[in-house]
């Protein structure tokens, strides 16, 4: 039975990883599918674009809790089947993963924020807290979700090193765990990445950033070359060439009579 324990609650934590309560809580709530608007994702950040601030509040909590659950299952029960660190590695992985590649919503799920916080939370409150705070400061500054998930998924390991103590002795396979979570979470990251570079990604509240169109150049017609306005000088002298004209030819008439 000890063989099989890891494997198999590893793949428990993965089936429960795989419940998209995005999607789950949308349809719940008579809510669009989340992965029809916005950035397609079903997540909280994009639930929240729905206008609905509960449907996005009961997305990262249950996101969260499919993370946390599984983990401090096998942390507080696990040892009595023989299930290490090694097995929680497994578990915590198997919930994340179940997240971004969900079996029952056609392997296309979310990127993993809530459910890895959850997942840290069960390894350490202490690690989950920093790595919450390190969100909640970048997103309130940067007002970026997006930024937000990079740095706190990089800081995690960082974290988990220094609370441990020594690099040498942490539990190798839960560091692992972490390390690979944060490559995951910064892969799907990816096209965030290239919108942060663009400055096209849209900011939490908001709606997505859209390319604001060229404006053609302007085309130059051309025209002939208007006359300049004649100055005063030149006016009264005209009229005085038009008034001398005048007396002249009425006395050669009056010669002719």
């Amino acid at each position: 039975m000890n063989v099989f324990a890891p494997v198999l609650a590893a793949v428990l934590a993965y089936l429960v990883g795989s419940l998209s309560f995005a999607v789950i809580v949308s349809r719940a709530m008579g809510l669009h599918d989340p992965r029809s608007y916005g950035s397609g994702n079903p997540g909280a950040t994009n639930v929240l674009r729905s206008g609905s601030k509960v449907a996005a509040v009961l997305t990262l909590l249950l996101d969260a809790l499919k993370g946390l659950i599984p983990v401090l299952v096998v942390k507080t029960w696990g040892p009595q089947w023989g299930l290490g660190d090694g097995a929680l590695a497994l578990v915590a992985l198997g919930a994340f993963v179940g997240h971004l590649f969900p079996v029952f919503f056609g392997f296309k799920g979310g990127k993993g924020v809530a459910t890895a916080l959850g997942v840290l939370l069960g390894i350490s409150g202490w690690l989950g807290l920093i790595v919450l705070g390190i969100w909640l400061v970048v997103a309130f500054v940067s007002r970026y979700s997006s930024m937000a998930a990079l740095l706190a998924s990089l800081g995690a390991p960082v974290a988990y090193l220094i609370l441990d103590g020594s690099l040498w002795s942490v539990e190798t396979p839960l560091l692992v765990a972490i390390m690979v979570m944060a490559a995951l979470l910064v892969w799907r990251h990816r096209e965030n990445i290239g919108r942060l570079i663009r400055g096209e990604e849209s900011q939490i509240g908001g709606g997505k950033k859209e390319k604001q169109p060229v404006k053609p150049a302007l085309t130059i017609r051309k025209t002939k070359p208007k006359a300049a306005p004649k100055n005063a000088a030149q006016v009264m002298a005209e009229m005085g060439a038009k008034a001398e004209r005048k007396p002249r030819s009425t006395k050669k008439n009056k010669h002719k009579k």
